[in-house]
């Protein structure tokens, strides 16, 4: 039987090795040339490019591989029209290529589970995968009326008395919809990163009326549009002031 299709902890464990060799000037290039671009010019993302960039912004790390997300890439010219509207008219969404709504979801966290048992990459997933996805989604959900929330705050309290180390959880709603915000805006960052590799540009924009893209999109509940991000060629005058940071010594403490 091939590795491929072979139970991991019945046989060798799986190994991949990092690749030999990355090109860190051209990382670097990437990262430092990545703006917010305020004014695009009019010339299109292929279909092929836009694709590239979306499996990319996929592949970002996630808590426990449930992939909390949806871009959607909106494309009619009415929609688009209102979503432009949602985003308050601003220069960046009226002359942008595309414009993808970025949405974390909490709305399908079994569903997820079950997907990464019945999907998992050989021919059937271990027992402690399994055991793994059948108790994790509990950790993220909190129950009609947040009544599981309630039991796993009291519990965890009881717990921790005990000297006992325990994992971040969700106790309340607000709670699931950080733990989806925080995965799906680091395949944001892999969105635009890889928009700038390919050549092109994005702003990233959170000033929108939540509830007209909520109309526009059908969105329930437990969908939560966190930015809408404007995409296409940056026009010369597209970046409108340089890029400047803070002192370092104010955000990296090494203890």
């Amino acid at each position: 039987m091939s590795q491929s299709n072979t139970d991991p902890s019945e046989k060798k464990r799986y190994l991949e090795p990092a690749p030999e060799h990355i090109d860190i000037d051209n990382f670097r290039k990437v990262i430092e040339s990545r703006r917010s671009v305020r004014k695009f010019t009019d010339k299109t993302i292929p279909n092929d490019v836009l694709d590239a960039c979306l499996d990319l912004a996929l592949l970002a790390p996630n808590s426990s591989n449930l992939q909390p997300w949806t871009f959607y890439v909106v494309q009619n010219p009415a929609k688009k029209k209102q979503l432009i509207k949602a985003c308050l008219g601003q220069l960046a969404a009226r002359t942008a290529s595309e414009l993808i709504v970025c949405v974390a979801r909490t709305d399908r966290i079994d569903t997820m589970a079950k997907l990464n048992i019945s999907e998992f990459p050989f021919e059937t997933a271990p027992k402690m995968v399994k055991k793994y996805y059948q108790i994790i989604p509990y950790n993220y959900k909190t129950g009609y009326f947040n009544a599981l929330g309630h039991f796993k705050k009291v519990a965890f309290t009881v717990v921790r008395t005990l000297d006992k180390q325990l994992p971040v959880s969700t106790f309340n709603p607000a709670d699931t919809k950080l733990w989806a915000t925080k995965s799906t805006a680091l395949a944001c960052e892999n969105l635009v990163l890889a928009l700038r590799a390919y050549g092109f540009d994005s702003c990233m924009m959170e000033g929108f009326d939540e509830p007209l893209v909520r109309k526009l999109l059908r969105l329930n509940h437990q969908e939560h549009p966190i930015m809408v991000i404007a995409a296409g060629e940056r026009a010369k005058d597209g970046v409108f002031f340089p890029q400047y940071r803070f002192n370092r010594d104010f955000f990296i403490k090494k203890v």
